[in-house]
């Protein structure tokens, strides 16, 4: 392995996390949608797992088509450009109607009281909401489409430095290198993305939420709609 090579291994690598690590998009999402419908971890890192994998693969197949058919590297990046700017849409679209339908939720499950009276002189009274507990019995049966909607958008983001940092100076060296530089920075991201999800969920799963439970939806809503917005107009 020469000295070019083996430095785009490393930039691969160091890539990879940088890019994961500033870009919370490939972690927020999973991380808020995780504790308000309230996923194992398991569920979790298997969605985003799926989702990296997604997002990896979508540019990989770009960029493999680009080199073989010697499209310059400005054509691919623009094109890459508008699929940022369709993901990035997207995932502000999607933040907002799960806030919109989080907040729905949490109006339709606000606790109120009823009064129970036993004879002339006993009566009591409790609080309860209706359509939690009606939710869980219901909900069983329902296919839940969240994770097909994160791995739609993340399938149409891009990894913006993969093909004209990475791919194309690695394609010039060999297949080998290019298939090597590529599962580099794929992993380190794949990983990196895990990493983040697997212990932050861990965190956040010990916070109580008490009275603002009910309103999970609506702030993974806002969440991942800031997110968006952080994407799309801060370039993070």
């Amino acid at each position: 392995m020469d000295n070019e090579l083996l430095l785009l291994y490393v930039t691969a690598a160091s890539i990879g996390f940088i890019h994961t690590i500033f870009g919370p998009d490939h972690y927020l999402p999973f991380i808020v949608m995780s504790k308000a419908r309230k996923w194992s971890l398991a569920k979790t890192s298997l969605i985003t797992l799926l989702c990296g994998l997604g997002h990896i693969i979508g540019s990989i197949v770009l960029g493999a088509i680009g080199i073989a058919l010697g499209f310059t590297v400005m054509k691919l990046e623009r094109f890459e450009a508008v699929r940022g700017n369709l993901a990035g849409w997207a995932l502000i679209g999607f933040g907002f109607a799960y806030f919109v339908w989080g907040l729905h939720q949490a109006i339709k499950n606000r606790p109120h009281r009823h009064l129970h009276l036993h004879g002339i002189d006993s009566e009591h009274a409790h609080q309860h909401t209706h359509t939690k507990e009606h939710a869980h019995i219901h909900e069983e049966g329902k296919k839940n489409i969240t994770p097909w909607i994160l791995f739609t958008i993340f399938v149409l983001g891009p990894c913006e430095p993969l093909i004209p940092i990475l791919m194309y100076p690695a394609a010039k060296q060999s297949i080998a290198g290019l298939i090597g530089v590529t599962a580099t920075f794929g992993l380190t991201t794949i990983m990196t993305m895990l990493g983040i999800v697997i212990v932050s969920s861990l965190g956040v799963n010990l916070i109580p939420l008490g009275r603002l439970e009910r309103y999970a939806h609506a702030l993974a809503g806002v969440t991942i709609f800031l997110c968006g917005l952080s994407i799309q107009f801060l370039g993070l």
